[in-house]
């Protein structure tokens, strides 16, 4: 027994050896593996500085191993490239910034819009959600861009696998950017790439590898001379196929970057992935956008990752508008050199760009008022006629805003044209520039008929629309026949005459022309309509300068086709390519300086209405106005002939006919402090552009709308119809109107939009909470309204911040024959509104009022959502159908 005991006991002794030995190794593989992913968890890791050259790490000739540097494919290479697939994505960009102030965001922003491309900007989460990427069976983004890369590589997990599977799934590409700063690592790799980062690196020289699949603006023949701005870049280095080298440059010395061997070498500074290694296509920046080739490049990318679908075409049209010919002081005109080298120029450039034509504006008062060798100038300049476009400025060089009588202002025009036809200048080129752009826009009614009537004007152009600044904003448009297209500066004005006194210094107008500002404009521009004067093109001739070496930096560094062409048929290839801009989107005057200068003097923003009744229809709007222009301070708009108290001005073809046409009904203010005008047009309310028009003439305006049960609102439509002998309401029954299917008659279907679709409240309310906040709209209970007027009114004077508090009470009565509130006036009678207000019909039958309660079931669920969120008080009825539907 007791050896038994004994062997019993050595073999529990055994057994827990051997249990503390699993535990010891079990805790060395833990550790073991704790330390790898503690290593590599950093999505960024230090990593031995590793030369871009074929040198090897660690210092001696036997230690550590190669790092192929990434260099560009050898001639006749070629490496696959994945088509993108666009057909699943909406045109969007999704762009990701540091901040909503941070320089390089907005340096990617006024690219894309500039170009005229759609885009969402979201703060770059480190941790937490990812904005939402689908809608339904659709990508809503086209293309992924990350002002700053890292945000991208360092997302948590659960965010980085949603967005990569998502760019895999509809091939949806990311462009991104790293910046270095003091804190960057000197050598690092990120991790889940083969691909290794240099930083705060000096380089020089940089040129385009011509092999770069993603290059269709950007040529590759050229080599940019010098020193790249800032000390800050960043290298990519990978022996991998899945990147591809864009852009290449030599550091500024060999200690750059730590045993570097040859200095010579090229380094890569924006690389792309061509989607071999993850399936996802990537173009990555060692910089931000200062230097002006990873602009060019920036769009390129940006074209190549979503299949040429947010691209623009390679054709460029420019035309080179030189105002102000006869005009200026004695010294800054043009003299016979000056106008033989300006006929010789347009020849030569005539060898880039087909037909390049000066388009010359002139003012005839001021011929032949300079020196004798400047009036030869004026001659000489006259005896080429037939080589030059012209155009029309007033004859005076007066500002056509300060002319209000518009037979005046057509006599100046007379006298320029009479000065055309006695010295041959064509008279029919159909375009004109008004000094200073004034009358353009704002519009100056009298400008407009004045030249067509005069000259046959449709076309002109203009640097105000819709403003100034910033020029990425620039816009056409069309009004009262005449097409407007936007104008461009070029770092040339008036007193720029000398080279060496170019403001700042000479090196700042070649900034502007080879790679800056100008160049930026004929880039991103399908259409440049450049402004220059007079004063360009003599002396130091800038204007020639100029352009001469624009067009030469452009043909050396772009594929972009120059073109020209007449100003009437440029404007047709515009409104072709921006079709959306035909319509103007009228702004309020007095909010821009500029515009308020060259506004006529005879008119006031004060003229404007500060409130909206926007509907919608058959919900009480008529009588709110009524009630609204029994207030001593509130001042309705004068009736219109058509429309009765509706001016119907934002929503339909009245807007084409200028602000001007709206002020007229509205009076000449006695005083702007306390005149408070008002205007009610119902079918505002559910108008596609009603809001965003009246936001941008009247920003600061409040907004009043009614609701009533929308389904009582589509029966009481459906009843006025009737009553103005609507066939199809005649035809058919209400129920018959409102169940109609799909394939109904055409007019059966817009009678029935025209019942239900007002009645969508919370979608219509949105819209207007797109341009107004919410503190200027009020949401009132129609039905109140009808049993409580005075409660109602007493409510709206405190929206409108009435000083003059008035007590509807005394001034409202209710009419027992008319079944409403009416005004009371003198001797306790009534006046009410007119016989086809108020009136009798049959109840809607319970299978239509069934129909309609479950049709707006939503929407009314919706609406209180909507109405509760933006802090309104739900109307009774409203309550009511939520309590229904529980």
């Amino acid at each position: 027994m007791l050896w038994v005991w004994k062997s019993v006991r050595s073999l529990r002794q055994l057994e827990l050896h051997r249990l503390i030995l699993a535990l010891i190794i079990f805790s060395l593989l833990s550790m073991c593996f704790l330390a790898y992913y503690v290593s590599s968890s950093p999505k960024i890791k230090e990593a031995p500085p590793l030369p871009f050259s074929d040198c090897r790490v660690g210092g001696g000739p036997e230690g550590g191993q190669r790092a192929p540097p990434l260099v560009p494919l050898q001639a006749g290479q070629r490496r696959f490239v994945k088509a993108v697939d666009t057909s699943r994505t909406d045109p969007m960009v999704l762009v990701f910034v540091e901040s909503q102030y941070s320089q390089l965001g907005q340096e990617i922003v006024a690219i894309l819009e500039s170009s005229r491309f759609k885009y969402q900007t979201e703060i770059a989460p480190g941790k937490g959600d990812m904005p939402t990427l689908t809608d339904t069976d659709r990508g809503r983004f086209a293309l992924i861009i990350y002002e700053n890369i890292l945000k991208y590589v360092n997302l948590d997990a659960w965010n980085r696998e949603l967005l990569d599977k998502y760019c895999v799934e509809y091939g949806v590409g990311i462009i991104g950017f790293f910046k270095a700063n003091e804190n960057s690592l000197l050598s690092a790799q990120l991790k889940g790439f083969p691909l290794f980062l240099h930083s705060n690196l000096g380089l020089k020289d940089c040129s385009v590898n011509p092999k770069s699949p993603l290059l269709y603006i950007t040529k590759a023949n050229e080599v940019e001379r010098g020193i790249l701005p800032g000390d800050d870049w960043t290298v990519f280095q990978s022996n991998h196929s899945t990147y591809e080298p864009v852009l290449l440059a030599k550091t500024k010395s060999a200690e750059s970057i730590p045993q570097l061997g040859v200095s010579a070498a090229l380094h890569t500074s924006v690389v792309q992935d061509l989607g071999l290694h993850d399936g996802i296509q990537r173009v990555l920046f060692g910089n931000n956008l200062n230097f002006w080739l990873h602009k060019l490049v920036f769009v390129d990318a940006v074209s190549f990752l979503t299949g040429k679908r947010l691209s623009l075409s390679l054709d460029r049209y420019i035309l080179v508008d030189v105002d102000d010919i006869f005009v200026g002081k004695e010294g800054t005109r043009m003299k016979v050199e000056d106008v033989k080298a300006l006929l010789e120029t347009q020849n030569d450039l005539r060898a880039h760009v087909p037909n390049f034509t000066f388009n010359l504006g002139f003012s005839g008062k001021f011929f032949h008022t300079g020196t004798d060798e400047e009036d030869q100038g004026d001659d000489l300049l006259l005896s080429y006629v037939e080589e030059f476009w012209w155009f029309p400025h007033m004859w005076s060089h007066m500002q056509p805003h300060l002319f209000h009588n518009q037979t005046v202002l057509a006599e100046q025009m007379m006298l320029n044209r009479k000065f055309a036809t006695e010295h041959g200048i064509p008279t029919n080129m159909g375009y004109a520039v008004a000094p200073h752009h004034s009358g353009v826009y704002p519009v100056h009614v009298q400008l407009y008929e004045a030249w067509k009537n005069v000259w046959g004007i449709k076309v002109t152009s203009t640097e105000e629309y819709p403003h100034l600044k910033p020029a990425r904003y620039r816009r056409g448009f069309i009004h009262s026949g005449i097409s407007v297209l936007p104008r461009q500066t070029c770092g040339l004005f008036t007193h720029t005459i000398f080279y060496n006194e170019y403001p700042g210094s000479p090196k700042e107008l070649d900034k502007i022309i080879n790679g800056g500002e100008l160049f930026l404009t004929v880039l991103l521009n399908p259409i440049s309509i450049f402004m220059t004067h007079l004063s360009n093109y003599g002396n130091d001739r800038l204007g020639l300068y100029t352009f001469k070496n624009l067009i030469k930096f452009i043909q050396s560094w772009t594929n972009l086709k120059l073109q020209t062409l007449p100003p009437i048929q440029l404007a047709q290839r515009y409104f072709q390519i921006f079709p959306e801009e035909r319509d103007p989107l009228w702004q309020d005057p007095c909010e821009d300086k500029r515009h308020k200068d060259i506004w006529s003097k005879e008119k006031t923003c004060d003229r404007f209405p500060k409130l909206l009744i926007i509907g919608p229809q058959k919900t009480g709007t008529t009588a709110l106005y009524l009630f609204l222009g029994m207030h001593p301070d509130l001042t309705s708009n004068y009736p219109s002939k058509e429309t009765f108290e509706e001016i119907q001005f934002f929503n339909g073809n009245n807007y084409h006919k200028g602000i001007d046409w709206y002020m007229e009904y509205f009076p000449t203010p006695s005083n702007a402090s306390s005149d408070f005008y008002f205007e009610k047009s119902a079918n505002y309310f559910d108008s596609e552009l009603a809001g965003k028009r009246a936001a941008a003439l009247l920003p600061k305006a409040k907004i009043l709308t009614i609701l009533i049960n929308p389904a009582d609102r589509a029966y009481s439509w459906y009843q006025h119809q009737r009553a103005h002998d609507d066939p199809v309401a005649l035809k058919y029954t209400f129920h018959e109107v409102i169940t109609a299917r799909p394939d109904a008659p055409v007019k059966l279907r817009i009678l029935q939009n025209r019942c239900l679709v007002p009645g969508w409240y919370a979608t219509h309310i949105e819209r207007w909470l797109k341009y107004y906040h919410s503190n200027q709209i009020l949401v009132l209970d129609g039905q109140l309204l009808r049993t409580e007027p005075a409660f109602v009114m007493e409510k709206v004077q405190k929206f409108l911040a009435l000083t003059n508090i008035t007590n509807y009470h005394k001034i409202l009565a209710f009419d027992p024959k008319k079944g409403f509130w009416c005004q009371l006036v003198e001797g306790g009678k009534t006046k009410c509104l007119g016989k086809s207000k108020g009136r009798k019909y049959p109840e809607m039958d319970s299978d239509s009022r069934a129909f309609m309660q479950d049709y707006y079931r939503e929407h009314n669920i919706e609406l209180s959502k909507l109405l509760h969120k933006s802090g309104q008080s739900l109307p009774t009825w409203l309550r009511e159908e939520l309590q229904n539907t529980r």
